[in-house]
């Protein structure tokens, strides 16, 4: 079955099997919340993506093999709802961006940096540090070395737009920066691009509407 990243509130997770990692992806809560299950097909060990809400959807994802670490793409809370049932059921180590973790209240245990590298089984994911849609949010790469990079956004890169400012300049000029020189600079158009909320896209899709959301700013 083909993935094609779109989910829905009490629907089937949709999974993307690649060579050595399998993702599957859930939409929870009010918000329409995206979370990903990352499993290293080598060890079977997993990893989560945004507890954001609906524990017991997250928890019946993540099965009986638990989870080892839980990473936290940013502090704003419908990211962070089902955070602490989901620890407390798994004993998963958290992971969140050093300038974002004091915003969360399940203590993090693992301040990310730009550049870091989290793991899960065989596989590596390097953090991106994007500044504006909060101080702390990071973006993880997952370079295929079968393929064309997977890129989990949170809420920093959508289809058709960076993620909210608040109508701040300053804030938006850091985003689109940070998202032009950490992602769009450095990454290829194949790349499959995972946000936070909604379907995905590539940044090849995206990449055209560049000075375009510049212009409007936002």
């Amino acid at each position: 079955m083909t993935y094609n990243g779109a989910v829905k509130l009490d629907g089937p997770a949709d999974v993307h099997e690649l060579t050595d990692l399998m993702i599957s992806k859930v939409a929870v809560g009010a918000m329409n919340n995206n979370a990903y299950l990352l499993r290293c097909r080598a060890t079977g060990e997993q990893l989560l993506i945004d507890a954001a809400n609906d524990a017991g959807t997250l928890l019946t994802l993540i099965g009986d093999d638990g989870i080892a670490s839980v990473v936290t793409t940013h502090r704003h809370g419908d990211h962070w709802q089902a955070l602490a049932e989901v620890v407390a059921a798994t004993g998963a180590e958290t992971f969140a961006g050093r300038y974002d973790a004091e915003g969360i209240p399940v203590p993090t245990e693992v301040l990310v940096d730009d550049g870091d590298r989290i793991r899960v089984g065989l596989i590596e994911l390097t953090a991106r540090h994007l500044v504006g849609h909060t101080p702390g949010s990071i973006a993880l790469v997952y370079d295929d070395p079968h393929g064309h990079p997977h890129l989990f956004t949170g809420d920093c890169l959508f289809p058709g737009g960076v993620g909210n400012t608040h109508q701040d300049p300053e804030a938006f000029a850091s985003l689109i920066n940070d998202v032009e020189t950490k992602l769009f600079d450095r990454l290829p158009d194949e790349t499959w691009v995972y946000p936070g909320h909604g379907d995905d896209t590539t940044l090849g899709a995206e990449r055209p509407q560049l000075p375009a959301w510049r212009e409007r700013g936002w």
